[in-house]
């Protein structure tokens, strides 16, 4: 996955309108990132004391925070954690940005995605026992969306493997992909997702740019059999081979991560199990519980053909870092 930065901050103020409640949120952070107004809305200050404190910041050329600490109405403490918020608020800012570069986050008319993986099941939904909850994935907070209409990639994707399914030579390779799963049908939950995770990584990895001549570009899981792919493709195909052995949607997630240990975005997907969150990655031959990977991915966003999940930091996180 390749992502690249050209745009400016009223360029993503103006992609955010309309996006939803939870991209309205962020733009009206964005909106007021200035420490004085900040403060005034979370009433800490008032807005006579803010007044004052621009007086002096600008006629002494003292940092506002400075002032703000100097007169008390601050804690340095307060000051540093109020700081390392918003630096966390545009970092994510930042971050989704890269995708509205990218067109994933483009406006779309239909929110509805048609379940194209149900046409080439090879049994109906499995039973795997209930899950009572879904771990929040690397630790991090979890805001649910059902409003999917902004994710043109994921979208669209269903579209051309729906079309692609009529096609005489795509229904080759759907047939020869069911009969190497066939080997998984009856297995538990987290024995089919590695023989799922072992299939699939054997593909061959090829950037978007030499397979398709575009910068990013989500695949069908017929065009990634037929062709290769890179990251979001083995985690589409993984999905859809899971839904065909019978997983249930609620289960499977496609997840956009930052992978720290390489400093680029990257893609997986994520199987919730009784025995909690599996990581099914092209990166790694075995299937790993998520909290073996919580140094190295820190996740962006995630998505199913349901909900999309928008990932920050925890609360505690920010507060052990300031210390």
């Amino acid at each position: 996955m390749h992502v690249s930065l050209s745009s400016t901050k009223s360029c993503v103020k103006s992609s955010f309108k309309g996006g939803g409640g939870l991209m309205r949120s962020l733009q009206a952070t964005l909106n007021n990132s200035k420490i004085g107004e900040l403060l005034v809305l979370k009433g800490v200050i008032t807005s006579s004391e803010l007044r004052h404190a621009l007086d002096e910041h600008k006629s002494k050329n003292i940092p506002l925070g400075q002032v703000l600490v100097q007169h008390q109405l601050l804690s340095k403490g307060e000051l540093f954690l109020l700081l390392l918020r918003q630096r966390a608020l545009r970092f994510l800012a930042g971050t989704i940005l890269f995708f509205l570069t990218l067109g994933v986050f483009s406006k779309r008319a239909e929110a509805d995605i048609m379940d194209v993986p149900a046409k080439v099941q090879l049994a109906s939904t499995a039973s795997f026992g209930s899950l009572s909850t879904y771990p929040a994935l690397f630790g991090s907070n979890e805001k649910r969306s059902d409003n999917l209409s902004a994710f043109t990639k994921w979208s669209d994707m269903f579209v051309r493997f729906d079309k692609a399914l009529k096609d005489s030579s795509s229904k080759q390779v759907i047939s020869k992909m069911k009969h190497d799963l066939e080997a998984f049908k009856d297995l538990p939950l987290t024995e089919m997702a590695e023989g799922v995770n072992t299939l699939m990584n054997k593909q061959r990895y090829i950037v978007d740019s030499k397979n398709w001549g575009k910068s990013d570009y989500w695949a069908t899981p017929i065009e990634f059999l037929t062709n290769g792919g890179d990251c979001e493709d083995f985690a589409i195909a993984k999905y859809v081979a899971l839904r065909a052995l019978g997983v249930e949607e609620a289960r499977l997630r496609i997840a956009i991560v930052h992978d720290k240990l390489k400093n680029i975005p990257h893609a997986i997907l994520v199987v919730y199990t009784s025995e909690g969150a599996l990581i099914l990655d092209n990166q790694n031959k075995e299937v790993l519980n998520s909290d073996a990977l919580r140094t190295r991915y820190r996740p962006i966003f995630s998505i199913n053909r349901e909900y999309w999940w928008l990932h920050t930091a925890p609360e505690s996180t920010l507060i052990a870092s300031a210390k």
